[in-house]
């Protein structure tokens, strides 16, 4: 289940070049990516001759069946899986898209978002363009249609000198796989062996399931080509300061992965062991929100030196119903999803230790759980600064508006959620942990600096609802 006060990434990518179950490892290391999307999912494989595609709506596991994956036969293939930012939750964009033309059959799957898509779109279509969806992924294909030059890499090149933003690539054709990062390297991909085997993936994570070796990151800005004479490293554009997104440890990747040379559990630990030593407080017991709190709440526990107890306890099992956008069903859904231990929290001073606040809706309710399982007092406790901007780099944001810490002072904000205390973590502390001074991070979310800029205006919000292409 999808939390429904968060923000959500965009969506996650897998390649394997030069196995024998291609598709069945895609598979695998889709349904490992499945946190990082999960409104579509797509595979496309490569006999040497023809790329076989299959894509539907749903989860991995849902749309995957043995019969299909029969249907994708060869030794290469990508996947995606998606949580829509730009372009609407529809089948025409799910990923990856297949294009057959004058470079021959391509396969593309796009992590991230293009800031300047729309003003590169309406030029394209000025001159004849057609666009088969409303994803800004395509205009990479179309500008690649459109160049000059001789090379699959140059028309790549070419291509990518044209788009702004975010975007870690995989790209496919009939025997070779390509992987890339946009040059501020905003989004993770890591390169891994299994034999004589090569596989790409968002997340290390997804190596660990297939019994694959990690090998490293593809740096930012770097192009990387693996075909049948090997594997060959490009860095075609100038080196300019790196902007790894910030959030991805704080909420987006599953803790056992290892993104921006760094370990994500370990991070989110002492970001917790931080946020203790700016917010002390006088308590019984640490509990998390689950899942994502868990590692900062270990954290916190150990560095105040209070009993961490699991005061709520999550339900794995709910369905996709409950992530609809209707306020009917997202009423109930805290409570199928979450429940309190009454005998942990009964009479107990509690500091409750989450990832990050959005709407505050969902703190609210989880609050007042809290509280009527007899919770004496309620400290919430926030191992990230205050979120007050949208990201326009891949990450599905409501509107600035929805952002409660954008238009509410840190005192509305705890009257709203009716905790006694509230506590965020600071840039600074933040800074800190994930040591900013060697490795420079895209905090836009926090401080409203954004590393990109935009081509003539700030884009809408990503969020399905509002976005218009």
């Amino acid at each position: 289940m999808v939390p429904l006060d968060k923000l959500h990434d965009a969506c996650g990518i897998f390649g394997v070049y030069n196995h024998p179950e291609a598709a069945n490892l895609t598979y695998l290391g889709l349904y490992a990516l499945q946190h990082r999307g999960q409104e579509s999912a797509g595979i496309v494989s490569s006999d040497g001759h023809t790329l076989h595609a299959y894509k539907g709506m749903g989860l991995v596991a849902d749309i995957f069946t043995e019969p299909v994956l029969k249907t994708l036969p060869g030794n290469s293939a990508i996947g995606h899986v998606r949580y829509s930012t730009t372009g609407s939750s529809q089948i025409k964009n799910a990923q990856p898209f297949v294009v057959s033309g004058g470079m021959g059959h391509i396969a593309i799957a796009h992590n991230g978002n293009l800031t300047n898509a729309m003003e590169i779109r309406k030029e394209l279509e000025s001159y004849g363009s057609i666009f088969q969806s409303t994803m800004d992924t395509e205009v990479i294909i179309h500008l690649m249609a459109i160049s000059r030059e001789e090379t699959f890499l140059g028309r790549l090149t070419d291509a990518l000198f044209r788009v702004q933003g975010a975007y870690s690539l995989l790209l496919l054709t009939e025997n070779t796989l390509v992987a890339l990062r946009d040059p501020r390297g905003f989004r993770p991909l890591s390169i891994g062996k299994l034999g004589e085997a090569t596989v790409v993936a968002s997340e290390s994570c997804a190596f660990d399931l297939i019994g694959a070796r990690f090998e490293r990151e593809i740096e930012p800005g770097e192009i990387v080509f693996i075909g049948p004479e090997g594997m060959a490293s490009y860095k075609p554009f100038a080196p300019v300061a790196q902007s790894p997104c910030v959030f991805e440890f704080i909420y987006f990747a599953r803790p056992d992965s290892i993104i921006f040379g760094k370990n994500v559990y370990e991070v989110r630990k002492e970001l917790g062991r931080q946020l203790a030593r700016e917010h002390p407080r006088e308590a019984d017991i640490v509990i998390p929100v689950p899942d994502s709190g868990m590692p900062s709440a270990i954290g916190y526990a150990q560095e105040a030196g209070i009993p961490l107890e699991l005061g709520l306890i999550r339900n794995h099992y709910v369905g996709r119903t409950f992530i609809e956008p209707k306020q009917s069903i997202r009423h109930f859904g805290v409570k199928i999803k979450l429940n309190p231990v009454n005998g942990i929290l009964r009479g107990k001073r509690v500091v409750v230790i989450d990832d990050s606040i959005v709407r505050a809706t969902t703190g609210r309710k989880i609050i007042k759980m809290i509280r009527s399982g007899g919770a004496r007092e309620i400290h919430f406790l926030i191992s990230s600064p205050p979120t007050r901007y949208p990201c326009f780099y891949g990450i599905d944001t409501p509107t600035k508006s929805e952002l409660i810490a954008n238009s509410h002072s840190m005192e509305e904000i705890r009257k709203y959620i009716t905790c006694d205390s509230l506590g965020y973590l600071s840039m600074d502390g933040l800074r800190k942990v994930v040591r900013d001074d060697t490795s420079p991070f895209c905090f836009a979310c926090f401080d409203g600096k954004y590393p990109v800029e935009f081509p003539t205006r700030i884009p809408e919000p990503q969020m399905p609802l509002f976005y218009r292409l």
